[in-house]
């Protein structure tokens, strides 16, 4: 807790730089704008509400739950053509297909997760779990993602994320599959299973937990307030969930982003996203070692306005944090579940 140290990330094969001595210096760095409090809950200039006009000209149906429709914009497209031929290995290419999607979570614009039912997260939940089984009949890894709040890149103030299915595994999911296939066979259990049960039993880095999920800062953390939340029981997609289980991860949703935004009393910003076994051509493989898991990244450090920067030596050497992650989860574990609004 005191003094400088490295930490293993058995996940991604890396290390994290623990500076904990570093959070007593004084910031004299960029100051982050607090995000607007007087968001409208409706605004027909925002191309994701009910009714709106968005950029190619379709109008979104006065939809009062979930709402799924195509990326006007999307990174990955199912049509691309084939690149050419490299004439050297240094400069090698690959055909990259896929499909994007935009899923609104609510209707109205001045909502955020924590601040809707948990009926309205469970529907969500289900559209995420749709989704995934829908994209990953033919595609081999569905990015359920959220970026929430400006400071994370998200362009309209409205309770949505996106999904991307790829005709290919991204750099992040090839580098999960080798470390828990790897740790399957040498140790004989699923690596964020075991993790669970020595998270559960050691209290330490513990966030919130029920009878079928638990949050925790994970050990190897890089961002100041990162959390992973895992499934109790072995489970490699989140379409396998069972009803009690995705009731219960409505429930615990709630309680971890109502004392994220309870943390600086303001609306947390934060990308997260789902990892589970890769789909497609994949449904018919033995994915056993993957275990089914979100990421939350949240950036904010000290305060709502005093983010961490991943720049320096973290581009250039490895990741390093001025705060344990027992430290963080200790003060996240300690606020209240009751919203501060």
């Amino acid at each position: 807790a005191e003094h400088q140290h490295v930490r293993y990330n058995p996940l991604r094969d890396d290390w994290v730089l623990v500076s904990a001595h570093r959070v007593k210096r004084p910031w004299q760095g960029q100051l982050e704008k607090p995000p607007p409090e007087d968001v409208p809950r409706w605004d027909p200039k925002n191309p994701l509400c009910p009714g709106a006009t968005r950029a190619n000209g379709e109008v979104n149906p006065n939809y009062e739950g979930t709402f799924v429709f195509p990326n006007d914009f999307p990174a990955l497209q199912p049509d691309a053509p084939e690149p050419d031929d490299s004439d050297h290995p240094l400069f090698r290419a690959a055909p990259a297909r896929g499909v994007c999607k935009v899923m609104c979570f609510h209707p109205w614009s001045d909502l955020t997760l924590p601040l809707m039912s948990l009926p309205e997260i469970r529907a969500v939940i289900d559209a995420w779990a749709e989704l995934a089984t829908e994209l990953g009949a033919s595609y081999p890894w569905v990015q359920i993602f959220e970026n929430k709040g400006a400071m994370m890149g998200c362009s309209n103030p409205h309770p949505h994320c996106q999904v991307w299915a790829s005709s290919f595994l991204p750099n992040e999911a090839c580098l999960e599959d080798r470390t828990q296939r790897q740790h399957l066979s040498q140790h004989g259990v699923p690596m964020l299973l075991e993790y669970a049960e020595q998270e559960a039993c050691r209290k330490e880095r513990l966030v919130v937990e029920n009878a079928d999920w638990l949050v925790v800062v994970p050990y190897w953390a890089t961002w100041p307030y990162q959390t992973l939340l895992l499934p109790r029981r072995h489970v490699c997609r989140l379409q396998d969930l069972s009803d009690s289980e995705k009731d219960s991860l409505a429930s615990i949703m709630q309680r971890l982003l109502i004392k994220y935004d309870n943390l600086f009393e303001v609306s947390f910003p934060y990308s997260m996203g789902w990892h589970g076994a890769p789909t497609g051509p994949y449904l018919e493989e033995d994915c056993r070692h993957w275990q089914l898991h979100a990421h939350y990244y949240p950036p904010l450090l000290r305060s709502a306005t005093v983010r961490k920067f991943m720049v320096g030596y973290e581009m250039l050497a490895q990741a390093q944090r001025d705060l344990t992650p027992e430290q963080a989860a200790e003060r996240l574990r300690s606020l209240p579940e009751v919203h501060y609004k």
